[in-house]
């Protein structure tokens, strides 16, 4: 299963993008789904996720500028960053989790870069 990611770029500070998600194949089972980011000296951290039952999570650092989404007949999810500042540059990767619990199987896309210049 692959995931990939696109929508990153270079943006002014205030602008806004929006990354895709699409698996190359049909993922049963699916958990949650949702982004994660990496700024450049840090650990990944989760920035949106839906969990099953369509539960949202927003990290308070994105709270009301960003809209995680998903487009259930595609299998694309999507995130629309909205207000953009410079410390939301980083890379930004979304995440499949299949299964639940210790059995669970995390999918990771290999990332999308995106960079707000101030």
């Amino acid at each position: 299963v692959q995931l990939v990611e696109s929508g990153g770029g270079v943006v002014q500070t205030g602008g806004s993008l929006r990354l895709s998600c699409r698996a190359s194949e049909n993922i049963p089972d699916v958990s949650a789904m949702g982004w994660g980011r990496q700024a450049p000296g840090t650990q990944r951290e989760l920035i949106a996720s839906f969990t099953r039952g369509s539960r949202l999570f927003y990290a308070d650092s994105v709270k009301g500028r960003f809209i995680i989404t998903r487009d259930n007949a595609r299998e694309t999810l999507f995130l629309q960053m909205n207000d953009l500042k410079p410390e939301d540059t980083g890379v930004y990767y979304c995440k499949w989790r299949q299964g639940v619990g210790d059995s669970g199987v995390d999918h990771w896309g290999r990332g999308t870069q995106v960079t707000v210049s101030s």
